[in-house]
């Protein structure tokens, strides 16, 4: 295989400028495409992330994933700088730590907004480019999980819930956009990042314990998952790749 199998390829990052996100960026641009990264309110962390891809021409715009006419408007920018997109990776997400025996912890609001930013956040960024996706016939969704979806075991209960609905959502998206545009679902354990605000190396460490593989995965091994479905997978679709040590097990 070629050593730019994406070359002439758009691709666009939403939480492009996360740790998961921003390695994909890396992978991505690395295999020839030309990378949007997309951000929801740090745009000099994003300009940062572009700064260091491989290749020229990529850009960081606003993707704020609550604010679906926004996604319309990303969607329409994209479509007029380049004419298409072929690769949409939906890494945006966001959680905050509640226990799951404190019910009370949990409010209405924080369910909306775990909801908004991990669910319908993701659903409308592929209502959005849906139409520039499909124009190519070739066009690619790789949205980003957790494997708390389906062992119940996460941040809080609605971030299970969440990413439990965003796979069935990808699942239902695959059949429903089939052959022009593919959708698969990456799903990580326990990552190397500061996603989950106050989890410490030495929670790390304990996760890692008792994980077959021995330690926690790194944002580049999760983003090989992601160029793997671009480059390898490709009469894959509906499916949900587990990166995670084995840590379901």
């Amino acid at each position: 295989m070629s050593n730019h199998p994406l070359a002439g390829k758009v691709a666009v990052i939403c939480g492009g400028s996360g740790g998961i996100g921003a390695a994909s960026a890396g992978l991505l641009a690395a295999a020839g495409a030309t990378v949007v990264v997309g951000y929801h309110s740090n745009a000099g962390k994003a300009e940062a992330v572009v700064a260091g891809l491989t290749g020229t021409g990529h850009l960081a715009l606003p993707a704020p994933m609550t604010d679906s006419a926004a996604l319309g408007r990303l969607a329409a920018t994209v479509g007029d700088r380049f004419g298409r997109a072929d690769i949409l990776v939906n890494s945006a997400g966001m959680t905050k730590p509640v226990a799951h025996k404190e019910l009370d912890g949990l409010t209405d609001e924080l369910i909306d907004e775990v909801f908004k930013v991990n669910w319908r956040g993701p659903f409308a960024a592929v209502r959005a480019f849906r139409q520039l996706l499909a124009a190519g016939g070739d066009g690619l969704i790789v949205n980003i999980s957790s494997i708390a979806a389906t062992t119940g075991i996460g941040s809080s209960i609605a971030y299970c819930g969440a990413k439990a609905g965003l796979d069935i959502m990808s699942v239902a998206l695959a059949r429903a956009l089939a052959p022009e545009i593919r959708v698969l679902v990456v799903s990580p354990g326990v990552v190397d990042t500061e996603f989950v605000a106050g989890r410490t190396a030495e929670a790390n460490a304990k996760i890692a314990a008792g994980t077959p593989l021995k330690r926690v995965a790194s944002t580049d091994e999760v983003a090989r998952a992601v160029l793997a479905c671009a480059t390898h997978l490709t009469f894959s679709t509906g499916s949900i790749i587990q990166v995670d040590g084995g840590r379901h097990l």
